[in-house]
């Protein structure tokens, strides 16, 4: 196997959170919609593939709630705990390492563990810019939706849709906006999470798959 990438074909893709700006919500409840940067939004979770296609997207958790959370609570999750998929998630240190979700290793004391926490970031880097890419297709995800919420939700949804028909169709930005994209992943790469109490079967399950993939 590259050392340098984790293996795609035992990946599900990669997932993070990503949050659209909404107007100010001045309904009950509307400050439960400010994240932690200070401003109305929706915390939108995606999983994407190696082709930067979104494969499963939920948009129905207010700003501020945490990334983890959001995983915790989704239909995805329970379909891992079931065993409906075969492969793994890779995400960031804002999640918990579970059994079927890797993050990266926290103290870093071998070669092995080095190696594996470069494959994780480069091939984890998919979300980032599969958020830049889609960000830059559809710019009201970054100006951000000023319609009712429930009009931003299936429009957040349709926009996903609309991605990964032109992925499919291999439709490129227009020239001279990859520059503005990167730097929208870049915008995404930099925030800072909560890291979770660790899990004991996933620490066992992680570590028994660096042992195989990145002994020396």
């Amino acid at each position: 196997m590259d050392i340098d990438m984790i293996d795609l074909i035992d990946l599900e893709g990669a997932i993070d959170c990503t949050h659209i700006r909404m107007k100010k919500i001045n309904a009950d409840g509307g400050q439960l919609y400010i994240n932690r940067k200070g401003y109305s939004s929706i915390n939108v979770q995606v999983v994407c593939d190696a082709d930067l296609k979104i494969m499963d997207i939920v948009t129905r958790w207010r700003g501020s709630v945490h990334d983890s959370r959001i995983f915790r609570e989704c239909r995805l999750k329970q379909r891992f705990e079931a065993g409906a998929f075969s492969g793994i998630l890779l995400g960031d240190s804002g999640y918990p390492c579970t059994p079927y979700l890797f993050t990266p290793l926290l103290n870093v004391s071998t070669p092995q563990e080095e190696r594996y926490n470069r494959s994780h970031i480069r091939t984890r880097n998919t979300i980032e810019r599969c958020f830049g890419l889609w960000k830059q297709r559809f710019r009201c995800l970054l100006r951000g939706m000023f319609g009712d919420i429930e009009t931003a939700k299936k429009t957040i949804v349709a926009c996903a849709v609309l991605h990964n028909i032109a992925i499919d169709m291999r439709e490129d930005l227009f020239p001279g906006e990859n520059d503005s994209a990167e730097q929208t992943i870049s915008r995404e790469a930099l925030v800072q999470h909560y890291i979770p109490p660790p899990s004991v079967r996933g620490n066992v399950r992680r570590r028994q798959f660096i042992e195989t993939h990145f002994s020396t």
